[in-house]
């Protein structure tokens, strides 16, 4: 007997249905965003650096997760954001500039990016509910990941850098005002 199709999440008066299209995308470019801020990272960093082989690590469980969403997109026909040459130079901008300042830096950004997407992610399986279980099997499980990313860089001294508290707060409102501009466009 085959399993019953997945129940829609009901909503309430007033409430929208979890558009499920913006959200593929915007976590798609997310994703794509974070492998450009990896590959920024370690174009100034190197390879020889303590810190490169812990951002290498992080940077191929991005591109696992990118490639996840890129499949969701192709089997969903979702289109990806307008903005993606935007955040391919952003992206690689953010992460080199994070990595010219120090390795305590480009954890900072680690730290900040990955608190912004748990929100993020936090945020969706609300929204989806019961909804869609594939997709929600793999959120949970790139949140999952992205908690370690941040806890990762606060183990290798994220909370140390020159003004910590500015530079993740910069950092934050970016990731917000990314997430919101690349469900629409």
């Amino acid at each position: 007997m085959a399993d019953a199709p997945p129940r829609p999440r009901l909503t309430r008066p007033g409430e929208r249905p979890a558009d499920r299209a913006a959200m593929v995308r915007v976590d798609q470019a997310g994703e794509y965003g974070a492998t450009r801020i990896y590959a920024g990272q370690l174009a100034v960093l190197g390879k020889s650096m303590p810190a490169a082989h812990v951002i290498a690590r992080m940077a191929s469980q991005e591109e696992r997760h990118l490639k996840r969403f890129n499949q969701l997109m192709a089997e969903r026909r979702v289109r990806p954001t307008l903005l993606q040459p935007f955040w391919h130079v952003a992206g690689f901008a953010l992460g080199a500039a994070t990595a010219l300042i120090s390795p305590q830096a480009a954890m900072a950004c680690t730290d900040a990016v990955e608190t912004e997407i748990d929100k993020h992610y936090a945020e969706q399986l609300v929204e989806l509910g019961d909804s869609d279980p594939e997709l929600s099997t793999d959120i949970l499980e790139f949140q999952a990941e992205e908690l370690e990313h941040r806890d990762t860089a606060r183990e290798h001294g994220s909370e140390s850098a020159v003004a910590y508290p500015l530079l993740t707060a910069v950092i934050r409102t970016a990731c917000k005002a990314a997430i919101a501009v690349s469900k629409r466009v």
